[in-house]
């Protein structure tokens, strides 16, 4: 039950309507013999809690049910009864669904004013139920009821909450860090002896990883210090043990019922953009670092006598590695499995072990089969002392110049020769070689030749991995032959003098032990080799990236993390609302789901930096996985997701109830890698963004709206091809996705300032394939309000038949009960603009809300405003 407070009539105000509403939540014992005391105070500033009391007025339960239509218009006393200051409307609304053929009237004046408005403080079980609880935490929610076309009245619930994985996510991503650099100081000391020269980058390089482990360390030890709301206000954008918390990171979830309608909701994640606000934008974002980074990072090699490898064979080095650290002892594993499977003498069993071991195994040599591979071998092998003093033996003293392009080309025959990469292995500990004026040609033997080290070895120690398991399968076969008694096959001539080696009359096991043995032993010897040479590539990127390359890994490392929270809000929420839609769920494990960010963010000044992080860690979001478990139990602690992996490959874990879980089809409960499709549309709308586009470059939101459009495009299509329409969501406005896709396309390339018809077109696209919405700005406050409320309004016009009298009504009553709950945080923040000099929140917010249909208007309001602001200081 609720209780509506309307026509509030004051003496001397030339708006005498307000409205206001109060739940009356089921654990409160009311009865209709109960008295309800209504004090009213008029508030002169919110924020700093003055207010002067107006009147009172008293009535009984009983008397507002038995009342014509259950409303009672009741005068409002002073303190001592001697005066009436006003009278106040309070009508009985239900808080319920509405009933089928129910049709609810107000005053017709009341609507000719403004929407009703209710302050709910309990929650609907719907959408606070014991698994959402788990996750999202301290929910507030407002209610709203608004007439629609044929004049009944719809029920708006709206609900905000907290996420609990803003701060878990990035701790556990702060962990798996240390862990991962901790590991490559390992994995760096275990390359063995090296030359002075490359062993003394290895020390400065693994004392920059201490460092970096060091504050990562230093940051998760204070964030377990933390207690308090689940998210990371505005105004602590810039501390630096919370950069790696998103910004405001809220769940918005707008629930509507309608008569003789199934109830509807739509979700949208709230954040600010994922950017590195601590470390700042003064030389630009991390797509500018990066490819300056990249640029330069050649001559660094020459400066600090690097051998010179290009992002993809680092990227590739990085895989490799995260390949054979999952599938050595995958291998290892299903090997003793298959002798444990001898002992069971079991035909079936047997057959299935080797089935998984060949496949692995398999698996394993093609990752290695890479010339990568066996050119850092050579590489690694160059940059041994023994490998240097021979050289030094054999060359005449001119051996200390710089070597020429003939010696960095053999130690990494795939790059492509250029003047700038140059290596030295020469060199006893210094950073640079000593300059000559015209050196001599190096002679011959001064150039390390192929017979120095035989490259073809490692194309035997790899073959060798093929041919064990060749005799362990040829093994398996023989001995399920004996054992069914069937005539022996001639075994192929390559293999006789292994398999003839062994008595038939033994055990299985005895016979199929040793050729195991061999196998993981050439499976361990290459993936050492293989993990070593990786390791070296590795050291050369890092000894390039001396000047700032870690720190640029920490602000990536920094806006990937507040990304992947966000991301991990959005997919649990999804995952949790669509936990009973089987074409949802047939869509999850066939395709994945797409999840579109819409950023408001100008290309002006320091949110040019903004964007550009975004738009690496929103593409770093690529990188990661989903996986669907069965939770230990129902309480909370184990329903939290959790994070495993490396910088190249993130695994997040969502545990179900058991309940829950074993609904899902059979391909989510065997463990099935899930994939998410981030992408990213940008459409500045502040004054900022006028400017840009008049004076400055948007080529930057262009290019990124483009790229992604190609994205979604290519999804679309592989979504269309392996998933029926009829699992996608149906919706009032029978819009057709293809259309929707080319008429976005058009708009992407369309040169029109401010053209949110991007924004509205995507996110229609996003909701219609089953997506996950966030909405972004620099602080997701202002702009995000704005964009976020406009959307619910034109959801309910368009969805839900809103009277369209009634639009801008709704958005005016949705806006100002964002503000009212807002109003005291944003004082003291920049983007909060003129609400910071104390003025009316609407004077500042509706000009931009404006924004959102023309730039124009835009023009006007600051002439107006400056017109205002000379005739008030004159």
């Amino acid at each position: 039950m609720g209780l509506c407070l309307g026509r509030l009539k004051r003496r001397g105000t030339r708006d005498p309507l307000f409205l206001t509403g109060v739940s009356l939540s089921p654990d409160w014992p009311v009865y209709e013999e109960s008295l309800i005391k209504l004090s009213v105070y008029d508030v002169k500033d919110k924020s700093h809690q003055t207010s002067s009391f107006l009147g009172s007025a008293s009535f009984s339960v009983a008397d507002l049910l038995k009342s014509k239509d259950q409303q009672l218009s009741l005068s409002l006393r002073t303190a001592d009864d001697s005066a009436a200051v006003g009278t106040v409307v309070v009508c009985r609304l239900k808080m319920g669904e509405i009933e089928d053929g129910e049709v609810d009237h107000i005053a017709a004046d009341t609507h000719q004013k403004c929407t009703l408005v209710c302050e709910s403080g309990t929650t609907n079980d719907k959408d606070n139920g014991p698994l959402m609880n788990a996750v999202f935490k301290n929910p507030v929610c407002k209610v709203y009821r608004f007439q629609t076309v044929d004049s009944k009245l719809m029920l708006v619930r709206e609900q905000m909450a907290e996420c609990t994985l803003s701060f878990s996510i990035p701790m556990q991503l702060l962990g798996l860090f240390i862990q991962e650099d901790s590991c490559r100081i390992q994995d760096l000391n275990d390359l063995g002896e090296l030359s002075p020269h490359w062993d003394n980058l290895r020390r400065d390089v693994i004392t920059r990883y201490s460092q970096l482990i060091k504050t990562y360390q230093d940051t998760l030890a204070e964030l377990e210090k933390l207690t308090g709301p689940a998210f990371k206000p505005s105004c602590s954008k810039a501390q630096k043990y919370l950069e790696f918390i998103p910004i405001n990171l809220h769940t918005q979830r707008m629930r509507v019922t309608c008569p003789r309608k199934t109830d509807s909701f739509y979700d949208v994640i709230t954040v600010g953009a994922p950017a590195a606000h601590f470390q700042g934008f003064k030389n630009g974002g991390l797509q500018k670092l990066l490819s300056r980074y990249e640029a330069e990072k050649k001559s660094y090699s020459t400066a600090y006598q690097c051998i010179y490898y290009s992002p993809e064979n680092t990227a590739k080095a990085r895989e490799i590695l995260s390949t054979v650290a999952q599938l050595q002892p995958l291998i290892c594993g299903l090997a003793d499995r298959l002798l444990l499977a001898t002992q069971q003498r079991s035909s079936h069993t047997l057959r299935d072990a080797l089935k998984s071991l060949a496949e692995k195994t398999e698996q394993f040599v093609h990752a290695l089969k890479d010339e990568l591979v066996k050119s850092a071998l050579l590489a690694l092998h160059a940059a041994r002392p023994g490998y240097v003093s021979k050289s030094q033996m054999s060359s005449q003293p001119e051996a200390h110049s710089t070597p020429t392009q003939n010696q960095s080309q053999i130690l990494n025959p795939n790059q492509t020769p250029e003047p700038d990469a140059v290596v030295c292995n020469n060199v006893a500990g210094s950073q640079s070689p000593p300059k000559r004026e015209n050196p001599p040609p190096p002679k011959r033997q001064d150039i390390p030749h192929h017979k120095e080290y035989d490259e073809e070895e490692w194309d035997r120690v790899w073959a060798n991995v093929a041919k064990s398991l060749n005799c362990v399968i040829a093994m398996v076969d023989r001995l399920q032959e004996q054992d069914n008694n069937k005539q022996e096959s001639t075994p192929d001539q390559a293999l006789a003098d292994v398999i003839t080696s062994h008595n038939p009359a033994t055990d299985w096991r005895d016979q199929l032990s040793p050729l195991v043995v061999a196998l993981k032993d050439c499976v361990s010897e290459v993936a050492e080799r293989a993990s070593k040479s990786m390791t070296f590539v590795l050291l050369q990127k890092a000894s390039c990236s001396t000047p700032y390359g870690l720190q640029l890994q920490q602000r990536r490392d920094t806006v990937f993390s507040q990304a992947l929270a966000a991301l991990a809000c959005g997919f649990v929420m999804r995952l949790y609302a669509g936990i009973e839609d089987k074409g949802f769920l047939r869509q999850l494990h066939s395709v994945g789901v797409v999840a579109q960010f819409e950023s408001l963010l100008s290309t002006y000044s320091e949110e040019i930096g903004m964007l550009e992080d975004m738009e690496v860690g929103i593409s770093d979001l690529q990188r990661v996985t989903f996986r669907i478990t069965e939770a230990a139990s129902d309480d909370p602690t184990n329903l939290q997701p959790t994070v495993t992996g490396r910088r190249d490959h993130y695994t997040v874990e969502v545990p179900l109830p058991l309940q829950a879980f074993q609904t899902l089809p059979d391909e989510l409960r065997q463990g099935k890698l899930l994939q998410v499709i981030p992408v990213l549309f940008n459409v500045g709308i502040n004054e900022q963004q006028t400017i840009a586009e008049r004076f400055g470059d948007i080529s930057l939101q262009e290019r990124i709206n483009q790229r992604n459009f190609d994205i979604l495009e290519a999804y679309y299509k592989s979504l269309s091809t392996k998933v029926p329409l009829e699992c996608l969501p149906c919706f009032q406005t029978q819009a057709d996705v293809k259309e929707l896709l080319e008429t976005l396309g058009q708009n992407v390339v369309t040169k029109k300032r401010k053209n949110v018809e991007i924004l509205w077109l995507a996110g229609a696209i996003c909701r219609r394939l089953n997506g996950i919405r966030f909405t972004s700005c620099k602080s997701a406050k202002d702009r995000t309000s704005m964009s976020v409320t406009l959307e619910q309004c034109a959801l309910l016009r368009d969805e839900h038949q809103l009277h369209k009298d009634y639009f801008v009504r709704a958005l005016d009553c949705m806006r100002s009960s964002r503000l009212a709950q807002g109003e005291g945080a944003q004082w003291d923040d920049p983007e909060a603009g003129s609400v910071a000099n104390h003025k009316p929140a609407s004077r500042h917010f509706y000009p931009i809300a404006l924004l959102l249909v023309s730039s124009h208007l835009l023009v006007v309001w600051l002439i107006l405003s400056l017109v205002f602001l000379l005739a008030k200081y004159q």
